[in-house]
């Protein structure tokens, strides 16, 4: 039994193909199939079921990976004994950030990284928050940036900073010749808000609810994209909820129509998330330290403020 087995039953595993965990593991499919069927006679089971598509591990075959991916976490605690005492950060951290706060936070600390640890590589990808916690407990990701509490016991949660939910509405609402609002002023607005899947749509949702509200937009329009809500507002009327970093990023026009909610302000929670056997920890410090200095101070703070559950 070596290392290299266990790593391609996890990935075929994790992928349920032996031609896609072969391609992440830079082989052949034979040679990868050829490691497996060594492992399964030293063993003298069948780890996988074959017969199915895509492939799944066999009942005794699922018990044997989860040791397995025990065993390479373990692995990964001597590499990381050996980093720990070199000065440089070398190594490689895989990513995942849902795509409401990946454009307000990734470009300026992607280029502090870049130019602090050289030797560092990055690999990002933006994912639901669905697809961030599977790919966390698979390993396909080694952190993930979203909004929490996830209340998961397989994941380790740090907060990072607390970020406002503010309305944007549109000049012809009624709420425009406000300066301030609370969850009830919404009770009566059409709401724009991003498709299924997105932690962002269910926390629009939970503030919505607090006040009744059933106007939820009859056009069903399916975005990912805070842009293209902001757009909506602009050109459709109606009322959309954003996350504070991003306003920024809007003109003087757009400006105009941005409402903060009184207190106590509905704000997400954002932190860092890993698996709770993740062991490259000077990576996740540096990663830490580059989101906490471009993030405002007050948004450090929870004071005064409600987190919004997703």
């Amino acid at each position: 039994m070596t290392l290299v087995q266990l790593e391609y039953i996890v990935a075929v595993d994790t992928y349920r193909s032996f031609v896609s965990a072969a391609d992440k593991c830079f082989v052949t499919q034979p040679t990868l199939s050829m490691q497996i069927q060594k492992l399964e006679e030293f063993l003298n089971v069948k780890i996988f079921d074959r017969s199915k598509q895509p492939v799944i591990p066999t009942e005794i075959g699922a018990q044997i990976i989860a040791q397995a991916r025990t065993v390479l976490q373990e692995n990964e605690k001597i590499k990381e004994l050996i980093n720990s005492q070199q000065r440089d950060i070398i190594g490689e951290l895989k990513i995942g950030i849902i795509p409401t706060i990946a454009p307000y936070l990734l470009p300026e600390v992607i280029a502090a990284m870049l130019q602090k640890y050289p030797e560092l590589k990055l690999l990002i990808w933006e994912y639901t928050t669905e697809d961030i916690i599977n790919h966390l407990k698979t390993g396909i990701i080694d952190c993930g940036i979203l909004a929490t509490p996830l209340v998961d016991i397989n994941l380790s949660e740090t907060p990072l900073y607390y970020e406002n939910f503010v309305s944007y509405i549109s000049k012809n609402s009624k709420l425009y010749r406000k300066k301030m609002i609370d969850a009830d002023d919404l009770a009566d607005e059409n709401i724009w808000l991003l498709n299924e899947g997105h932690c962002m749509r269910s926390q629009v949702l939970n503030i919505c609810r607090s006040t009744k509200n059933n106007r939820l937009q009859s056009l069903t329009y399916n975005t990912g994209s805070v842009e293209t809500l902001i757009r909506m507002v602009d050109i459709n009327d109606g009322a959309t909820l954003l996350p504070e970093l991003s306003i920024k990023y809007l003109s003087n026009k757009q400006l105009n129509k941005v409402r903060y909610f009184k207190s106590p302000e509905p704000v997400r929670e954002i932190s860092l998330v890993t698996h709770k056997n993740f062991v490259k920890k000077r990576m996740l410090n540096a990663l830490r330290e580059e989101l906490l200095a471009i993030i405002p101070k007050q948004m450090k703070q929870r004071k005064k403020k409600e987190v919004i559950g997703i």
